[in-house]
């Protein structure tokens, strides 16, 4: 097994561990908020050819987009960070289209796609600036939502997110052009099963990975004059044994941007939010709180 196919199967066992939690409470009447599939905060948006699914928590402050990572990624992995944000501000958590309750459309996935819809759902919900903080996939295409929309976004945070297929590690580049879309039910069929659960076509569940390896395999994400057209304050976050990414490439993302600024975080991996989640949220609100530069 490779240290990608670790990962995915790591980022498997805590979606489900998150599971038990969730069900240990509830005997135990614990309250807890069910982040992805919340009927209090739960909204839908018709976007074109799909119903895209979002949740808002909190009031006040500038408003705080998240655009969560591909497959393993939904709502849920925000929940200590949408806790603890939504205290002073509003914050707007969008499903990605195929992830969890947001349909899989008709079109082939595209970071451009998920950029048109994530822009949709911010201004059904306002017509303020907001800040944006992404996660992997979703780093990805709040790369393409700041480039393309220079007036929607105050602040921007991107964890994780690379800007194109070589600059994965070798290895994770190696299990991506091997994998096969019936892999994740073969491989976690707990969290394949839960996730159907929440589709609106589980029947096309198949068909949802095959559009994000097909995306994943493409070999531009986002392009270094769109990076460099990004001028408003972008903090780059990412751990420094990532076994996804290669760090070097983080490094050049962040002396692309006019605002950029770095931070690496020690002793982690992809999901930095799950290894160190207190202290990559006082980060993020240290960045977002600051002053205009």
């Amino acid at each position: 097994m490779s240290k990608y196919r670790n990962v995915r199967m790591a980022l498997c066992a805590i979606f489900v561990a998150t599971l038990i939690v969730f069900g240990a409470q509830a005997q135990n009447k614990v309250e807890t908020v069910p982040y992805g599939a919340n009927p209090a905060a739960g909204h839908s948006l018709r976007v074109d050819d799909a119903n895209i699914y979002y949740e808002t928590y909190g009031s006040g402050g500038t408003p705080l987009v998240l655009l969560h990572g591909g497959l393993y990624g939904y709502i849920e992995e925000f929940g200590e960070l949408i806790g603890e944000l939504s205290k002073h501000r509003r914050v707007i958590a969008i499903a990605t289209r195929g992830h969890g309750k947001s349909d899989i459309g008709t079109k082939p996935f595209s970071y451009s796609l998920f950029a048109d819809d994530a822009f949709a759902v911010i201004r059904h919900e306002t017509s303020d600036k907001v800040d944006v903080l992404g996660f992997s996939d979703g780093a990805i295409t709040s790369y393409t939502l700041a480039s393309a929309h220079p007036e929607l976004i105050r602040r921007l945070v991107a964890i994780g997110g690379p800007r194109k297929f070589a600059d994965w590690t070798p290895s994770a580049q190696a299990e991506e052009r091997n994998s096969k879309p019936s892999d994740v039910e073969r491989d976690s069929p707990q969290f394949a099963s839960a996730r159907k659960m929440l589709m609106p076509q589980p029947e096309r569940w198949l068909e949802f990975n095959e559009k994000l390896n097909a995306m994943w395999l493409g070999p531009v994400y986002v392009t270094d004059d769109q990076i460099q057209s990004i001028r408003i304050p972008t903090l780059i976050i990412a751990g420094d044994h990532d076994p996804y990414n290669q760090i070097p490439k983080f490094v050049e993302l962040f002396q692309l941007l006019p605002k950029g600024e770095l931070a690496i975080i020690p002793g982690c991996g992809h999901v930095v939010l799950e290894c160190k989640g207190q202290f990559t949220i006082s980060a993020v609100k240290t960045f977002l709180d600051g002053a205009e530069n």
